[in-house]
């Protein structure tokens, strides 16, 4: 009996130690670019994409950081001429998640610009604890205020969508269209996940178990997809090389537990506020959406609710469906953008 509590007790103590280690918060990695990249008379700190993410874009992409906090830095790809067009992106992807949909857009009319959220691709990692909406929020506001970026089309997906918003809700009279894809603007009015996943790893120590030690959230990304193929393992090493060599993954977890699960959570308010700004616009604006998407699928009628006039595209992608339905998501875009150049290219303040 004494060598089972002896036994006990040290498993005990290995398990406690396993999940300090497992739960630190994480530090600060800022990346290092070389040279400039001068965006509206402004010089930024270029930054070189490695051979393994170069390959997927054309030479005339840009590349470079905007520092948005001290040692904080946001990398932005942009290409073309024209109209701003701001493309967000969600978890756990990267700006390189809309280059199908770029490849089908007017880049001689249209000027694209794709910012990677803090914490993911190859933007600086933060600790986990950094990891708030109110942050994202004020990132991405930050952003487009230093790239002075005004009268722009918006497009945005899963956090890409809120935080996007978000940003531009502070910034009024810059947002002139939207095309809507798989996210959400409502903030919660009861207790609820928003998927069996989220659920399972908000649980302290069981959620970094699941992300951080048994599995890969990059090896996964393939099964919220309609066609699972669009997402091979190349593209999830596009999206999760940079995360797992930076040393800090931190981030999907934390931006998995970002996500509301009532109307107590942290944040509650600022989707409160941004379902708020979603309710007053009254700008042109399209709906994309991925019918098989296992998280957001069946959340297209509160899409619609919040953009009734908007036209609605269903499709049978999944979650990421930048992947697999690209040419309809710029088709919707140029139709707005067309909608837009009808009204002489102006569109009243929302």
């Amino acid at each position: 009996m004494k060598k089972l509590s002896l036994a006990a007790a040290s498993l005990i103590a290995v398990l406690i130690i396993v999940s300090i280690f497992i739960t630190k918060d994480g530090s600060l990695v800022t990346p290092q670019g070389a040279g400039k990249v001068v965006i509206n008379g402004r010089d930024f700190e270029a930054f070189a994409l490695p051979p393994y993410a170069s390959k997927f874009v054309t030479p005339e992409y840009k590349s470079y950081f905007v520092e948005v906090e001290q040692g904080i830095k946001i990398h932005v790809m942009e290409v073309g001429e024209g109209m701003p067009v701001f493309l967000q992106h969600g978890n756990p992807t990267s700006g390189f998640l809309y280059r199908k949909v770029v490849a089908e857009l007017p880049l001689d009319r249209m000027r694209v610009i794709m910012p990677t959220l803090v914490g993911l691709g190859f933007s600086s990692k933060v600790p986990a604890s950094r990891h708030t909406l109110t942050n994202h929020i004020d990132w991405i506001q930050s952003v487009l205020e230093q790239l002075e970026v005004e009268g722009l089309i918006y497009s945005g997906q899963d956090w890409g969508g809120p935080i996007g918003m978000g940003a531009l809700s502070r910034l009024p009279g810059r947002l002139r269209g939207a095309v809507l894809l798989n996210t959400g603007f409502n903030a919660p009015r009861q207790a609820m996940d928003l998927s069996r996943a989220h659920a399972t790893v908000k649980t302290p120590v069981v959620g970094e178990l699941l992300l951080e030690v048994a599995v890969s959230i990059f090896d996964q990304l393939h099964r919220t997809q309609g066609d699972p193929t669009s997402i091979t393992t190349e593209i999830s090493e596009l999206y999760g090389r940079p995360v797992i060599e930076s040393g800090n993954e931190k981030a999907p977890l934390a931006l998995m537990r970002m996500v509301t699960d009532g109307p107590d959570h942290q944040s509650a308010e600022e989707m409160r506020n941004i379902e708020q700004y979603v309710g007053t616009l009254d700008v042109p604006a399209e709906i994309v959406w991925g019918m098989n998407d296992p998280i957001l699928g069946k959340a297209l009628s509160i899409m619609q609710a919040s953009f009734p006039d908007a036209p609605v595209t269903r499709t049978e992608a999944g979650h990421f469906l930048q992947e697999e339905v690209a040419i309809e998501i710029a088709s919707a875009i140029t139709r707005v953008y067309s909608r837009l150049q009808g009204k002489g290219g102006f569109y009243p303040d929302p």
